[in-house]
């Protein structure tokens, strides 16, 4: 099992002759030259034999660092020696196992076939590799990964048979973590999406005669807001208590978590009260929660189906799930809608829609953008331009944003058509700068999915380094709704980063939202743009005017500039004049324009600039 010290050396050879030959030899002078030949050869056998032993001596050291555990059986499959690991692992020592056969520490999981295959292998081809379960000094059983090899001697016999095994145990129970994590839910213990698809396949397998499943997908309103103001810690014991009390509530249904706040019930019942259901959850659910000294009420939607009135198809029921969901939510928080036949026409025309635009987008000569230019209220003078964006549909003409954006966000194509759009606003504000006519800023709408995305500030500067453009002649305009939305998390920072960069930021649709003074505190913005909503009626609407007013005081107050939008009226221009607002933007100066169009207006106010 060690190698051995060999005489395969010409040098112990020749001294080996030398010394038969030394007391044969006649003259003197020839046997002292035997003795050296002798010595020399005896010198190197030495020094061979030193380099054996030092071998030996480092390969002992060898494998008792070795975390792997060792044993060394005879022919007959005896044990003769182990290594420390062997002990550290099995809790056996060399005594206490000498002359055993290895199978006294077998834990029994294998039956005599495995060990049959185990023996033809290893004289077949004189190896084994797998795993095997064993069995610890102290009783538990643990896996363990096995290599074993036959040695031969001279004569092609077996000798010795050497195993080297690894304790596999903590592999295994990573791969059970593993699995675990893949269909549960690592903050409520619940399933996760991925389960909830597998053991709602399994419900409808098993669906008796006389029995149907009630399912909800069941969205906490406004969550963010609490994770805001609570914090992140108290949120996620927000949605575990939440999780467990729909739980109690449905025992002997399936609760799960598809991600952020979205939790889904389902339920197997022999009676047809779907909505009176709907309505039980909706009232457990809606009893208060305590979070640190916080008593918590909370705003639910609901969106919810029926099996197999509804579809008997896991994955079918799922997306019908989602499609009543999405219509609550259209019709404001803390509502439930049940699925029905006409959501599933709308999202197929809707589907069409999407697909068309992705065909567009892909293209490119569909899309087009047009651009409103932005004025100085007092003189006139151009100060700025808003890209929006423009759909030639090849057969239902001109589409406006309005009508194609809000089904891109549902579809998750924002943020590729946000990036195309500022590619071409980039793009074609270097045009204009390289023909020397006046630059100024141009600014650009961003999407929540823009933001989630996460690598919008990385896009956004790479494409004003591509085409050499100043970053001061870009500005985001983002809505409210934007500012609000829970999956972008706190985009201060990068806001900041954004403005640091030389871009400017401003919130688009000002007044629409619901918490708009607390993001003006704390968010790095530079300019507000006041709603049409608010201006379409001035100055004659008494509570508009209220309105205007107070919001151009704030600004004011807090150093940002204002842009109305919408001004079509010189009563509206007026106005806003006497109330200090000093930009504006709307039909009364320019309507939407394709660039070749605006290039015109450019050349104007380049030409009054330099005359």
């Amino acid at each position: 099992m060690w190698p051995s010290f060999s005489l395969n050396r010409p040098l112990i050879w020749l001294g080996l002759a030398a010394l038969a030959a030394a007391s044969l030899l006649p003259l003197l002078t020839l046997r002292l030259v035997a003795l050296v030949i002798v010595a020399i050869g005896m010198i190197d056998g030495w020094r061979q034999i030193r380099l054996e032993h030092q071998r030996r001596r480092l390969s002992e050291q060898a494998l008792e660092l070795s975390q792997d555990g060792m044993m060394i059986t005879d022919a007959g499959n005896r044990i003769l020696t182990v290594n420390p690991a062997f002990t550290q692992i099995t809790g056996y020592t060399l005594d206490e196992i000498a002359g055993l056969d290895p199978s006294a520490f077998s834990a029994g999981r294998h039956d005599k076939a495995f060990y049959d295959r185990y023996w033809q292998t290893l004289q077949a081809t004189g190896r084994w590799e797998g795993e095997i379960w064993n069995q610890r000094k102290h009783g538990d059983q643990y896996p363990e990964w096995l290599r074993v090899q036959a040695c031969h001697d001279d004569k092609g016999r077996v000798s010795h048979y050497v195993g080297l095994f690894t304790d596999i145990s903590r592999h295994k129970a990573r791969e059970r973590d593993l699995r675990r994590i893949g269909f549960e839910d690592p903050l409520t213990g619940l399933p996760n999406r991925r389960r909830l698809h597998d053991l709602l396949a399994s419900r409808l397998r098993h669906l008796r005669a006389g029995e149907g499943l009630d399912l909800a997908l069941i969205d906490i309103d406004g969550f963010k807001a609490i994770n805001d103001g609570l914090g992140v810690d108290s949120g996620d014991r927000l949605l575990a208590r939440f999780g467990q009390r729909l739980a109690a509530q449905v025992a002997g249904g399936i609760v799960g978590r598809l991600g952020g706040d979205e939790f889904m019930v389902i339920r197997t019942t022999t009676f047809d009260d779907h909505e009176k259901w709907v309505a039980s959850l909706r009232q457990h659910l809606s009893e208060p929660f305590e979070i640190d000294g916080n008593s918590l009420r909370l705003g639910l939607t609901i969106g919810s189906c029926r099996a197999p009135e509804d579809g008997n198809d896991s994955g079918v029921l799922f997306q019908r799930l989602e499609s009543a969901l999405y219509s609550a939510k259209r019709h404001g928080r803390n509502h439930d809608r049940r699925f029905r036949p006409s959501l599933e026409v709308e999202n197929d025309r809707q589907l069409a829609v999407i697909n068309e635009l992705r065909q567009a987008l892909a293209q490119g000569s569909q899309l087009e953008v047009y651009y409103q230019t932005q004025h100085r209220l007092d003189d006139g003078e151009l100060i700025g331009m808003e890209a929006l964006l423009r759909w030639h549909h090849p057969e239902q003409g001109l589409i406006l944003p309005n009508e194609f954006i809000p089904l891109a966000e549902r579809h998750g194509l924002m943020p590729a058509l946000g990036n195309w759009v500022i590619g071409q606003v980039v793009a074609q504000i270097s045009i204009w700068r390289a023909q020397g006519l006046t630059a100024v800023p141009v600014w650009v709408n961003i999407s929540a999915l823009q933001l989630i995305q996460g690598d919008l500030e990385a896009s956004l500067l790479s494409t004003l380094r591509q085409y050499r453009v100043p970053a001061q002649f870009l500005g985001l305009e983002l809505t409210e709704s934007v500012l609000l939305d829970e999956r972008a998390g706190d985009i201060s920072p990068r806001l900041e980063a954004l403005r640091r960069e030389g871009l400017q930021i401003a919130i688009d649709d000002f007044g629409t939202g619901y918490s708009s003074m607390a993001y003006l505190k704390r968010l790095p913005i530079d300019k507000l743009k006041l709603d049409r909503e608010f201006i379409r009626a001035l100055p004659h609407d008494h509570a508009d005017a209220a309105i205007t007013s107070a919001v151009l005081a704030m600004a004011q107050g807090l150093h940002l500039d204002v842009i109305a939008e919408g001004v079509e009226t010189a009563e509206q221009r007026d106005f806003l004049l006497a109330r200090g607002c000093r930009h504006v933007q709307g039909y009364l100066y320019a309507r939407p324009q394709p660039a070749s169009a605006v290039e015109s207006r450019l050349r104007q106010a380049t030409a009054t600039v330099y005359p």
